[in-house]
């Protein structure tokens, strides 16, 4: 109706209509911005960025909803979920793998991969099977079992990016905010492989299928990805070693050539019936790693300043948008039962999540190398959703019908909410009362990524365990983990880039990566 509405008018009024609705959102960009940077000056950590973004886009919505414009208005922002997926999360992802400063990332490594894999399978199964139980006991709305696992899968999906910038800001302990961080950079490339595996198992007849095949379809999905996305990140790495681009009159081509590709990678795994989401992370991952080192200074520059640009305006957007949209569009907001047993049920996963895998970790650790309790605490309070969780519910409107996806859809949308602005505006609290705040500038915490502070597990002492076979089998696994660095650094490194694998120093200067947002306008 909205469309056809638009329709009506004349060329020229449809132009000057598409003409005030860019400008309103360029408005809301301009203040959400302008808003972050006084908050973030005078230290008011009760109002994240996020948070400010959303409530502008909940204002502009709340005001165009009660005006006689809310028809014009609703339509300008009227875009489908393609354009998140396509235009929105690809530099977003890009920029988290990009950003990922290697020292502090690989170092955690193994506990990351424990957190994002294995937790966010915990958390989403979790979720889903209390979901469905909550169902047959008529606490709320009941949705069939495959579906409560796809809501599972889409929202446990973090995006703590007001966790970050805080964390940046007040500085925290080191190896906490690399397991944050890494956990919400492979969090989402998990989250959208669980969510498309079982929405290939709804549509193929649940009944009939082999659990077995679901796991091999998802470690298909999910390996495939993660191939096509290293294999053109090692391609670009050894274009821009051989072709000779950082030279000055060609320091245009070479900024195009390194834009273009991520997406052509995204695309790519697309094409493949792959996930461009994981393609475009691993992608950005090997780029900064090899490719970036292969660029001229000044394409360096650029190209780091481009991604942290359009990372940071696409993530405003998300919020902005998010917000409007809460305001605007038509919600379920009848089934209120099932949105509060759902974020009831979102806290028990996500606390089973991070107990669980810090056991496991922990298990198989020294004692002077566990992860204490008050950063588990953290880990468990940083769990925000945020531009994922909200794209994968937008896409799940038109993947569920009986407006079964509609109703996950809103309670999607209100989880996000409640969760960017009131554990996002009581961070700075949570910090302080953990006693984490403070120890993100110790000048000596980068050696404790490998020293005797840090998580990193070394492959030392088995502490009289008397011929444990699993411990035996972990102090392998540790001094393979310590080969693959060796193989890095004296093979990979100086086969695909011109140096010769020393410049990874540097990076331990600024072991604390940005985050998508605060990285940028924290600078």
């Amino acid at each position: 109706m909205e469309n056809s509405t638009a329709e009506k008018g004349s060329p020229g009024q449809e132009q000057q209509a598409a003409g005030v609705g860019i400008l309103l959102q360029i408005m809301m960009l301009v203040l959400s911005f302008v808003v972050g940077h006084v908050l973030r000056r005078h230290k008011f950590y009760y109002l994240p960025e996020a948070s400010a973004s959303l409530l502008i886009g909940l204002i502009v919505g709340g005001l165009a909803n009660i005006s006689d414009t809310e028809t014009s208005i609703r339509a300008w922002f009227n875009f489908h979920e393609e354009f998140f997926f396509l235009f929105l999360l690809p530099p977003i992802i890009f920029q988290s793998g990009f950003s990922q400063a290697p020292k502090p990332f690989f170092s955690n490594f193994g506990a990351i991969v424990t957190f994002a894999i294995l937790g966010t399978f915990i958390a989403s199964v979790v979720t889903g099977v209390l979901v469905y139980l909550g169902g047959l006991m008529y606490l709320m709305y009941r949705l069939p079992f495959v579906e409560c696992l796809m809501f599972g899968a889409l929202i446990s999906a973090t995006d703590p990016v007001t966790v970050l910038s805080i964390f940046q800001e007040l500085g925290t302990d080191m190896n906490l905010y690399a397991l944050v961080f890494g956990e919400s950079v492979l969090n989402d490339a998990m989250a959208i492989s669980l969510y498309r595996t079982m929405s290939i198992v709804r549509s193929n007849d649940p009944s009939g299928q082999n659990f077995f095949m679901v796991i091999v379809r998802f470690l298909e999905t999910f390996v495939g990805s993660l191939s096509a996305g290293v294999g053109v990140g090692f391609t670009s790495a050894l274009l821009f070693k051989y072709a000779g681009l950082d030279i000055d009159n060609l320091q245009n081509l070479e900024c195009c050539l390194f834009v273009l590709f991520p997406y052509f990678s995204y695309m790519l795994a697309e094409g493949l019936g792959l996930s461009g989401i994981v393609s475009i992370l691993f992608t950005g991952i090997v780029m900064k790693h090899y490719t970036y080192s292969n660029l001229s200074e000044n394409s360096q520059r650029f190209v780091s300043d481009f991604f942290h640009l359009i990372s940071s305006l696409a993530e405003t957007f998300i919020f902005i948008y998010m917000g409007f949209d809460i305001a605007m569009a038509k919600h379920s907001w009848s089934h209120v039962g099932f949105i509060f047993f759902s974020i009831l049920f979102i806290a028990v996963a996500r606390a089973a999540n991070v107990f669980s895998c810090a056991y496991l970790i922990n298990l198989v650790r020294p004692a002077h190398r566990q992860i204490p309790l008050k950063h588990q605490k953290a880990l468990c309070y940083s769990g925000l959703r945020g531009a994922m969780a909200f794209a994968l519910a937008l896409q799940s409107v038109h993947d569920l019908q009986e407006g079964h996806g509609q109703i996950i859809f809103t309670a999607t949308t209100a989880i996000v909410v409640l969760t960017v602005l009131l554990i996002g505006g009581s961070t700075g609290t949570m910090l302080e009362a953990l006693q984490v705040v403070g120890d993100g500038h110790d000048p000596h915490l980068g050696e404790g990524f490998e020293g005797n502070n840090g998580y990193v597990p070394t492959s030392c002492d088995e502490e009289g365990t008397s011929g444990n076979r699993f411990r035996m089998k972990l102090s392998e696994f540790r001094r393979s983990t310590a080969s693959f660095s060796e193989l890095d650094r004296n093979y990979l490194t100086p086969f695909f880039t011109s140096q010769n694998g020393d410049d990874d120093d540097h990076e331990e200067d600024d072991p604390m990566p940005s985050s998508r947002r605060g990285g940028f306008r924290g600078q």
